[in-house]
């Protein structure tokens, strides 16, 4: 009997996965792939002897009792990489140089809040305790799978439930001491309306150990997964841009790409932008309400919409590797003022510059409409992003006496940049919350794992789950071929790359 083929379209985490699993489990794969290499949004480029990585900023499931852990080794994600831990998540650093320390040890953590605002020993207490409640189970591994895991999150669903009702903003207003209230809702970026349950979350599973960096970065682990898939059977082929996806009653039968040549499959998976496949390569026949009321009602301004990268020819030697710096005077950018600025520094991962030299990354939200409309114009466009680098550099100056003057190589994305390298519609990376009436929908079921009225058709990645975890994106595609197999009564298997 032939094996059933699958096309998958983008080679990016999800793609990759769907297609090493499905390898593993005797169907024959190929992944059409518009860019030169695999990754998707978990990629990295050099600059002047720098490498500038767009994507990780903690990976979870590094440690062997991670669930997590097993699909990386079957993966082959982590296979010959290090990776590194941090001693602290963050450090918010306020304009009168009080520091608060976000240590991923919660003893540490604990003790160091104590010391910060002693009158908020209740509140300080209550948080650290429900991180370490969290730290006895797999939750992130557990969120992305089914009944079966999520059962055993029941002796702290409670807990859960809880704090996912109540955001980081609103958690902070309960610190009587206003550096914390000020400096809390600032523990995860600037992303509105994060439940206070997400940091909760990533501290307990770094208290643990398990969170931290791969030595290389985000195209170090997407190539090990590409080796992996190749090495299982699976064949890529790059600068190969879907445009339509083939349908025959109801059946996607097959892809068609930029060029006009046109390739068949038993099955069809997308791991590419939703908005891309649901309404450019299958022109918008194939959707609900919910699918239609998710995309029209993305936000005006896209969080980690706008990054500037820096080589600088400094170690930055016992600086933290994340900080949030409050500002004496507001950066203007894109007409509006922002107060911080959200700073990462990669002096942990020697092979990403030259040595003795560091990258340092900045990253605010953005609005696709002003840039797209600044693109019209190439020279006031990258003048634009000139402008703001620029700027961003005066304000790190401050901060890092000198840092101006040791700037070897800089490079900004915006998300017209995003637009153009993954096809992203308005150059969204990441997804963004549902329409409150979908919201619980959304919740339990992805945005578009299937698509109405459409066979033969399957959809994975951050798009189609509405989230963006590469821990749960790579689990996608695992789920998809396992039900697949099931599908055709076969047993799923799984192998490991060592």
């Amino acid at each position: 009997m032939t094996a059933k083929s699958i096309i998958i379209i983008g080679a990016g985490l999800a793609g990759l996965a769907t297609g090493c699993y499905g390898q593993m489990n005797g169907f024959k794969t190929k992944i059409f792939e518009m860019q030169t290499k695999p990754g998707g949004v978990c990629v990295s480029w050099k600059r002047h002897g720098y490498t500038f990585d767009y994507a990780i900023h903690n990976l979870f499931g590094i440690i062997s009792s991670s669930a997590d852990n097993k699909v990386w080794r079957e993966l082959g994600a982590l296979h010959g990489l290090k990776t590194y831990s941090f001693r602290e998540f963050v450090q918010i650093e306020d304009t009168d140089g009080k520091a608060f320390t976000v240590y991923t040890n919660l003893d540490e953590l604990e003790r160091h809040l104590m010391a910060l605002s002693p009158s908020d020993k209740e509140k300080i207490s209550e948080f650290v305790k429900v991180c370490r409640r969290f730290s006895g189970y797999d939750i992130f591994a557990a969120m992305g799978g089914g009944f079966g895991t999520m059962i055993r999150l029941l002796p702290v669903l409670r807990s859960l439930m809880k704090y996912s009702k109540i955001t980081v903003e609103d958690y902070a207003k309960g610190f009587s001491d206003p550096f914390l209230q000020k400096a809390f809702p600032t523990i995860e970026y600037d992303v509105p309306g994060v439940p206070v349950l997400i940091p909760m979350i990533f501290l307990s599973a770094l208290n643990k150990g398990d969170g931290g960096w791969p030595i290389g970065g985000s195209l170090a682990l997407s190539k090990n997964i590409e080796r992996r898939y190749l090495e299982l059977g699976g064949e890529i082929a790059y600068r190969s841009k879907v445009v339509k996806i083939l349908v025959e009653n109801d059946n996607a039968v097959g892809v068609q790409l930029e060029d006009g040549s046109q390739h068949l499959a038993d099955i069809i998976v997308s791991a590419a932008d939703g908005h891309s496949t649901i309404f450019g390569m299958l022109d918008g026949k194939y959707v609900n309400d919910s699918i239609r009321a998710y995309y029209k009602s993305y936000p005006k301004t896209i969080s980690f919409g706008f990054e500037v990268w820096y080589g600088v020819n400094r170690e930055f030697r016992g600086e933290p590797h994340s900080l949030v710096l409050f500002q004496t005077e507001p950066v203007t950018f894109e007409g509006r003022e922002y107060n911080r600025l959200d700073v990462e520094i990669f002096n942990f991962d020697s092979s990403l510059a030259p040595p003795g030299k560091t990258v340092v990354k900045v990253v605010l939200d953005s609005n696709y409409d002003y840039w797209h409309k600044l693109s019209k114009d190439t020279k006031a466009y990258t003048e634009a992003k000139r402008r703001i680098a620029d700027i961003i550099a005066e304000r790190l100056d401050t901060r890092f006496s000198g840092f101006k003057d040791q700037i070897e190589a800089v490079d900004v994305a915006t998300p017209v940049s995003v637009e153009h390298w993954l096809a992203a519609y308005r150059g969204y990376c990441v997804p963004y919350p549902a329409p409150k009436e979908f919201a619980k929908a959304v919740s339990k079921n992805g945005v578009s794992k299937t698509l109405p009225g459409l066979q033969g058709f399957h959809m994975v990645g951050q798009w189609a789950g509405a989230f963006y975890s590469t821990n749960q994106v790579t689990s996608m595609g695992r789920d998809l071929v396992k039900q697949l197999c099931k599908k055709d009564n076969k047993k799923f298997v799984t192998t490991t790359a060592d």
